[in-house]
């Protein structure tokens, strides 16, 4: 009993996840600074909180929900659709976050053994999805090396392949990236999808984290899905709510979605939910009033990651995050992250494990300008020693 090898063969070949290794090098890493997770320094709308403390002794904040979510919450989620994605063809369900949102797709519309694409730099954990389900036969395309934008030719080529790739992932904006893919883009990558006859899976988490005049967007079709969070938008991290749009007029597509909800969550929180509806009363004013105070991190960590040189550093057009390539001579980027921490008491994520070794991704969500400050001038010192004298010890 507890042999190694009686372990999923699934579970063991899933990477590790990022963020528990980070956690775990947080910790080991004396007064360390984190511009490594993805997180805001918000919470949620005090009107909101206020209005949930009076909820907790409500009988039915402890018991089970209905499977896709509160009512009054998926019909506000359904106004919101029309009204700021222009999605006038998609039913919701609702998630305990974006992560799990993902997964139920996965084992919705992909069986073992499909082939399924991402773009690298892609988002962890939809890779560790894949992995964990089965889903190995993962193709990772190229992004453009100027725009860091999905390689649209690419992809074209590759639908053509047989069997066709059942499912494209991608997240707009990028994590990690931070970059945006425009419209007509995103709109050419779903004709492609539509023409192959694959599904489109479209993560618009950081939809409202737009910035230099650039407006958010959506697409809509029987092929596609799009999945978006309250935890970065409206600071609910740990009260882990998201929710998916899924084609309304796709036969079969609700009920099989339910087979999955009803097996991982039940239901989201209930009280979550709550949150989740009245933070969304508050308006979208409420996420981009705060956003705009973000615009001066970013400019703090750019010039952070001025020692790289010109050229190196990518994103920031919208999410929380700039992407960085190390110089030629360090691109062990597990062991640069590592030495950050250590010597230099700042920590962020390796490429690697976004499928670009050799690469960071830096967070300017999570801290308030003067925090970010503190840990941006811990960056850019290590960054100049690094590029000057290397790793010293």
């Amino acid at each position: 009993m507890g042999s190694y090898a009686k372990l999923a063969k699934r579970a063991l070949e899933t990477e590790m996840p990022i963020m528990v290794q980070i956690q775990e090098l947080v910790r080991g890493a004396k007064n360390a600074v984190s511009l490594a997770q993805g997180v805001v320094y918000w919470q949620p709308p005090k009107m909101a909180m206020e209005k949930v403390k009076e909820l907790v002794w409500e009988p039915s904040i402890s018991k089970y929900g209905a499977d896709e979510g509160l009512p009054e919450l998926r019909d506000a989620l359904v106004k919101k659709l029309n009204q700021e994605n222009k999605l006038y063809k998609s039913s919701v369900m609702v998630t305990a976050g974006a992560n799990q949102a993902f997964v139920n797709i996965v084992l919705t519309l992909c069986d073992a053994g499909d082939s399924v694409v991402m773009f690298a730099p892609y988002y962890f954990n939809s890779y560790m999805s894949f992995q964990m389900t089965g889903v190995t036969d993962i193709l990772v395309g190229p992004c453009s090396s100027k725009t860091l934008h999905p390689d649209a030719d690419w992809l074209e080529k590759t639908l053509e392949t047989k069997p066709t790739p059942k499912l494209v992932s991608v997240v707009n904006p990028g994590n990690p990236s931070g970059t945006y893919i425009p419209e007509p883009l995103l709109k050419r990558i779903s004709d492609l999808c539509k023409a192959a006859g694959s599904w489109l899976v479209v993560d618009n988490t950081y939809e409202y984290f737009m910035y230099d005049g650039r407006k958010h967007c959506c697409v809509e079709g029987d092929h596609v899905v799009n999945l978006f969070s309250f935890s970065k938008a409206y600071g609910m991290m740990g009260w882990r709510v998201g929710y998916i749009a899924y084609p309304s007029e796709v036969e079969g597509f609700a009920t099989q979605l339910l087979k999955v909800q009803d097996n991982i969550p039940i239901c989201a929180s209930i009280i979550s939910q709550h949150l989740a509806l009245y933070s969304l009363q508050t308006g979208p004013e409420w996420v981009t009033e705060r956003v705009k105070d973000l615009v001066r991190n970013r400019e703090i960590i750019l010039e952070a990651l001025s020692p790289l040189g010109e050229g190196a550093v990518k994103g920031g057009e919208g999410a929380i995050y700039l992407w960085a390539r190390l110089p030629e001579k360090h691109l062990d980027d597990f062991e640069v992250v590592r030495w950050l921490a250590h010597r230099h008491g700042v920590v962020v994520i390796p490429g690697g494990a976004c499928g670009c070794p050799g690469h960071l991704r830096i967070s300017f969500g999570g801290l308030v300008e003067d925090d970010c400050q503190a840990a941006a001038d811990r960056l850019r010192r290590g960054l100049e020693e690094l590029v000057k004298d290397g790793m010293v010890q």
